[in-house]
């Protein structure tokens, strides 16, 4: 009976480990290495993926904050709208975060909303804020 429970704790044990173990997900043609290097969209080189972006962003949905950050890298800015959703911005075109930059119109981006259980459930690509 003790080696049953032992197995069963050992079976629960590695079903939490291997849940919490984010992969990269797949990004079709998107650099992931210039989109990882452009942060705030300083250089404009995420621009260069904004029709792949537009083609795949459903492909996102489900996917949780760790996968998210695994595969884009860190987000240029994270919102917390309440304890059920929050959001990863990540700019497309210079933000106010880049030297020199000082725009009248806000900066292109890409928004993944998350929901309460950190799984993005929209992705929007927009000038507006949440």
């Amino acid at each position: 009976m003790k080696s049953m429970k032992f197995s069963i704790s050992l079976l629960i044990t590695l079903m939490i480990v291997l849940a919490g173990c984010s992969s990269k997900l797949e990004t079709g043609s998107i650099n992931i290495e210039n989109w990882k290097s452009d942060r705030y969209g300083c250089k404009g080189l995420r621009m260069q993926d904004l029709d792949e972006l537009q083609r795949i962003k459903n492909s996102f949905l489900g996917a949780d904050n760790q996968a998210l950050i695994k595969t884009f890298g860190r987000p240029d800015r994270v919102e917390l709208v309440d304890k059920s959703q929050s959001f990863f911005f990540y700019f497309l075109e210079p933000s106010e975060n880049c030297d020199g930059v000082e725009s009248e119109k806000e900066p292109l981006r890409v928004l993944f909303r998350m929901n309460a259980i950190s799984k993005v459930s929209e992705v929007t690509i927009t000038t507006l804020n949440p």
